[in-house]
């Protein structure tokens, strides 16, 4: 298994700020996080609020713990909403299952982290971190 070198967060992050702002999007907050939970890179545009970058690993550590892209995590949790408010306990307020994170893989499908982005609706979050890890050669999951 490889892992997610720090050169590679950088790509996704430039990318997906560089994504964000041929949109139009509001000022953003993205992360990139490694197969642990751990950050590997961060940056919070100018202008963006003080929760953005709280509010993006929220959603990259629900999607990397749970190995699934966090737009499947808001399906899960309006499903069983009991399971993931104790998960959300349980991990101390870092899980937010909300849309606006996925999975970063490697070609053999390997997960190598999550990205994690708040600022815009959860579309235009989860976009962004599509186009970031894409320009990066990874594929997003």
């Amino acid at each position: 298994m490889t892992t997610l070198t720090l050169d590679q967060a950088n790509k996704i992050l430039s990318a997906a700020l560089a994504q964000s702002k041929k949109q139009g999007y509001k000022p953003m907050g993205i992360v990139v996080l490694d197969d642990a939970g751990h950050l590997k890179a961060a940056q919070r545009e100018d202008g963006a609020s003080m929760f953005r970058i709280d509010i993006a690993t929220g959603k990259a550590w629900a999607a990397v713990g749970m190995g699934v892209a966090s737009r499947v995590l808001v399906q899960r949790a309006k499903d069983n909403p009991n399971f993931f408010t104790t998960l959300a306990a349980t991990a101390n307020g870092k899980f937010l299952p909300q849309t606006g994170a996925v999975l970063i893989k490697n070609a053999a499908g390997e997960i190598l982290g999550a990205a994690g982005a708040s600022g815009g609706t959860g579309d235009e979050d989860e976009a962004i971190c599509i186009a970031g890890i894409e320009a990066a050669g990874l594929t997003a999951g």
